[in-house]
């Protein structure tokens, strides 16, 4: 596509949620996706968007999109691809309605992420599991399919792994997250449960973190993903910061690595985002900080525009062979960002 011509019309459904401002906020002067349609639950429907959402972000809502009136979340929407924000429990069924249909699918929702020949993508990651996507499209018989992106931690704690996996072979690691309100959406966990709190329990989440890693780490080997090796355990803990999701590794590898190279392999890494030069890429996907206290929330979270994972601590384990600690934004490179930064590869690879 020539984008000094025209761009691509997209819709974002479950336009009035939390990751749904994100998508729009971030859509509203993107050179290559032009937002045509928000669609949402029956509960806004037919409403001035302005009427029917309840506004987050610290920026207004882009004036344009404020008199649309919110669509159905079903087809037929005036776009080619739409990206999904939609609640778990509507996901799975809407999604496979706009594939089926014909439209390409990049979702944040979890209900796909797990399927066989949907990509979990993280475009530095494993942009060579995108050959599934033509396994999928043959199963649905169509030219629609969807894309997933994985869960907000997940997607951080992957960055920082890949190249060490790839340098090093891991074999095992310990997780355990410190994650942000926003996490849980709006309204998410009463005041009264975080003030002066530690939640030690996120629903799902562990299982979540235990699994998707070996997906996305995994080998594509004729038409399927074979998982990684390395095993995997993590602690989820919801904490009172409001963005940004902090995460203590404890690893071990088949390759012992000096501290310099641990280093240097976090520092060097570039994935085919940066080489393709995609809008929504970071420049540097993993930044590497030196001082004692970093990364932290407040101070760290929105590096790269936020579409960085953050590393630091890096020293060794007594039990394992390292440790660091890494952060990072989970409403922007971990949901709307990450989502559409998925996107941007699809066209860049001309697979819309």
């Amino acid at each position: 596509m020539d984008f000094n011509r025209s761009r691509l019309p997209v819709a974002v459904l479950g336009a009035t949620g939390t990751v749904g401002q994100r998508l729009i906020s971030l859509l509203a002067n993107h050179p290559w996706f032009e937002l045509t349609a928000l669609a949402a639950s029956d509960q806004s429907v037919g409403k001035r968007y302005a009427d029917a959402v309840r506004w987050h972000l610290p920026t207004p809502i882009p004036a344009r999109y404020r008199d649309w009136i919110v669509q159905p979340s079903r087809p037929p929407l005036d776009a080619r691809l739409v990206f999904s924000a939609l609640p778990t429990d509507v996901a799975r069924q809407t999604e496979d309605d706009f594939a089926n249909a014909g439209y390409i699918v990049s979702t944040n929702s979890s209900p796909h992420r797990m399927d066989a020949d949907v990509p979990l993508l993280i475009p530095e990651v494993n942009a060579h599991h995108l050959p599934l996507i033509e396994s999928q499209r043959r199963r649905r018989g169509g030219r629609g399919y969807i894309i997933a992106n994985p869960n907000c931690s997940t997607i951080h704690l992957a960055l920082a792994l890949k190249p060490l996996h790839d340098a090093f072979g891991i074999t095992r690691l310990v997780v355990t997250t410190m994650q942000a309100i926003s996490g849980a959406g709006y309204p998410g966990v009463a005041s009264m449960d975080m003030v002066d709190n530690v939640v030690p329990f996120i629903g799902g989440e562990e299982g979540k973190m235990e699994s998707e890693p070996h997906k996305i780490l995994g080998a594509l080997a004729d038409g399927h993903i074979a998982p990684a090796p390395f095993r995997l355990s993590a602690h989820c803990n919801r904490v009172m910061t409001l963005d940004g999701h902090l995460e203590a590794v404890s690893i071990e590898f088949a390759r012992k690595p000096l501290p310099v190279e641990l280093r240097v392999a976090f520092a060097d890494f570039r994935g085919e985002p940066q080489a393709l030069g995609l809008p929504s890429a970071p420049a540097r996907p993993i930044v590497v900080r030196d001082e004692p206290d970093r990364p932290q929330p407040r101070l760290d979270r929105d590096e790269q525009n936020g579409m960085a994972s953050v590393v630091g601590r890096i020293r060794p384990c007594p039990v394992l062979d390292y440790k660091f600690v890494v952060l990072g934004h989970n409403t922007l490179r971990g949901a709307a960002g990450g989502t559409i930064l998925n996107a941007e590869l699809l066209v860049a690879k001309e697979m819309v």
